[in-house]
């Protein structure tokens, strides 16, 4: 009878255990998940409903269908149509341009600092400091430096040009303002990744008589090829977000060539008239499908080899 009752306590023992182990994984991510419910998955799916009415975010919804979304790409007479491809126009310029240079930067700062340099650890902070910033500080000090009449830059070159207000000086302060605020996450990333390549491989290339830039391309670059797909897939989507920059440092102009689709996705909604939240719902998710299409594109370009293999 002991026995009995012992093994009986031994099994319910060993359910406990069973349970605790199966639902502690739970306990760890569960508040994330909440907050990701509450924060991400209910937004997306209410506003992926509201692009399908017409709202002014004061009455009830109508719904009305596709009807905000044949408006936007079909009609070519409809101001929001032309708002839309105006806006990605301006937005792809900036992808495009930006992208680039905030892989290549960082990762030429990243070999630089690999090297065998002293104060590799205050470089390295003061490459990333600007990105602790937020973006409205940081346009508002580099709008001070390009300043027309009180900036250094037309000071020290006797320049006398409008650096927000001209084309192409506005799109440029905008790219240096991103590539200064937005070199030093990767760059942290790119670090980490270099300090685990093994020594060994470019003894080998050493050997075989390999130049510095071949160890680049058939050793370095090779080695981190998942952080660079990581970086180039989150830097695109990041770029298509842009938002702050243009409002902060040339409020969209001159005459809408820096206007990008998020600054009318946010005018619609939120803006000072009165709110056209469906129509802006429709334009975000219209801007979504191109981030996830285009980031699916990069994924299997640059993972080909990869799934190869």
């Amino acid at each position: 009878m002991i026995k009995a009752e012992s093994i009986s306590n031994i099994n319910e023992t060993k359910k406990q255990h069973r349970y605790k182990g199966k639902s502690r994984p739970w306990l760890y991510i569960g508040p994330h998940l909440i907050l990701f419910a509450i924060f991400g998955l209910i937004p997306l799916f209410y506003g992926i409903y509201i692009s399908f009415t017409q709202w002014d975010m004061v009455g009830d919804a109508t719904f009305v269908g596709l009807q905000n979304y044949k408006e936007i790409l079909f009609n070519q007479s409809s101001t929001f149509h032309n708002q839309f491809f105006n806006g990605l126009k301006n937005t792809f310029i900036f992808v495009i341009i930006s992208v680039p240079f905030l892989i290549i930067v960082p990762l030429m700062i990243a070999m630089a600092l690999n090297a065998k340099t002293k104060a590799v650890g205050l470089f390295q902070s003061i490459f990333y400091l600007p990105g602790l910033f937020s973006i409205s500080a940081v346009a508002l000090i580099w709008s001070l430096v390009f300043n027309k009449r009180i900036g250094p830059i037309n000071n020290l070159f006797g320049s006398t040009v409008n650096w927000t207000t001209e084309q192409p000086y506005a799109w440029l302060v905008i790219l240096v303002v991103s590539i200064w605020w937005g070199v030093g996450g990767n760059m942290v990333i790119y670090r980490a990744a270099l300090s685990g390549i093994s020594k060994d491989l470019y003894e080998a290339a050493d050997i075989d008589g390999a130049t510095s830039i071949k160890k680049i391309f058939y050793v370095t670059l090779p080695s981190i090829k998942f952080q660079l797909l990581y970086t180039f897939v989150m830097t695109t989507i990041a770029s298509f977000n842009i938002y702050g920059q243009p409002v902060m440092l040339t409020n969209g102009g001159p005459t809408q060539s820096t206007t990008v689709l998020m600054m009318y996705i946010r005018n619609l909604a939120f803006g000072s008239g009165q709110s056209v939240a469906g129509m802006a719902s429709a334009m975000a998710v219209l801007l979504g499908i191109v981030m996830v299409v285009i980031s699916a594109v990069q994924f299997v370009i640059l993972n080909k080899d990869n799934s190869k293999a």
